[in-house]
């Protein structure tokens, strides 16, 4: 049970998270840290939150702090409560980058690493906001745990049970390793969304181009109604990894180019059933 959990950034994951414990009966009081006036009150109207406050207050006398802000305001919101954490108080993150966060937490919350667990639900949705948040969001959803070194034991199990009553599946990763791996399955995914609703906006012809857009472009594009604020700080942070797969995908696309341009019908159908087929046996949903 945790008396107290303190939210800072009262969105669609900081507000699941609340919602899940609440419905599992893990939490007894829930303060929120926001910009958004309004945000914040449909929070404490959906009961997500008790009360909100600002974030050197909220944290004070705190179980778990939650830090579920994008990754590009993590350091200036580890500096404002650093002064304010009791030194049992758990410091958790939810975001989507791990080798930045863990640098800005070293930085900036120097005597509280043992009580920091750095972390990623591998969940989400293209709403983003309080009125997106549900109980089930994380339910048979990956959570990645990325410790420290000095991560105290006792910690790291506690944000781990927290994840696994909200119904995820939690494993430990590397923070290198984490950004190589959602460098290629993530971010690049999201990238190449932005930029081809981008690049069919900017045709004379948009209107109706969208228009006849069908269930195949929605579904490709459907990640591109995340946050743009989220992911241009993801795109910063995973800068290097992002960048080398970007280079892959590239030579990846000049390749097809070629077939298409040689009308290389062999070959195109030979990568387009080693494609269907290996996305057959590695995603399962």
């Amino acid at each position: 049970m945790i008396n107290k959990l303190t939210l800072i950034g009262v969105g669609l994951i900081g507000g699941s998270f609340a919602l899940a414990l609440r419905e599992a009966g893990l939490v007894r009081e829930v303060v929120g840290v926001g910009r958004s006036a309004e945000n914040l009150s449909a929070a404490l109207g959906m009961y997500v939150i008790d009360a909100y406050a600002e974030a050197a207050q909220a944290v004070q006398g705190a179980d778990v702090v939650l830090l579920a802000v994008p990754v590009g305001q993590m350091g200036a919101m580890m500096s404002a409560i650093a002064p304010y954490l009791a030194p049992n108080t758990i410091v958790t993150d939810v975001g989507s980058t791990k080798q930045d966060v863990v640098a800005l937490a070293r930085a900036n919350l120097s005597q509280h690493l043992t009580h920091f667990v750095p972390g990623h639900p591998i969940a989400g949705a293209e709403q983003s906001g309080v009125k997106a948040a549900r109980g089930d969001l994380f339910r048979e959803r990956n959570v990645v745990l990325t410790p420290l070194p000095e991560t105290n034991p006792a910690a790291k199990e506690l944000i781990a049970q927290l994840w696994q009553s909200c119904g995820a599946k939690v494993s430990e990763m590397a923070p290198a390793l984490h950004d190589e791996v959602f460098a290629a399955v993530s971010h690049l995914p999201h990238l190449l969304a932005f930029g081809l609703v981008d690049y069919i906006a900017a045709q004379p012809n948009a209107e109706a181009l969208f228009g006849f857009a069908a269930s195949g472009f929605r579904d490709f594009t459907r990640i591109a109604g995340s946050s743009p604020e989220m992911w241009r700080d993801i795109c910063l942070a995973n800068r290097d990894a992002l960048l080398q797969q970007l280079a892959g995908y590239e030579a990846e696309l000049a390749r097809i180019k070629q077939l298409i341009e040689r009308g290389d019908s062999a070959a195109l159908a030979q990568l387009f059933v080693a494609a269907r087929d290996a996305r057959q046996k590695h995603l399962k949903h």
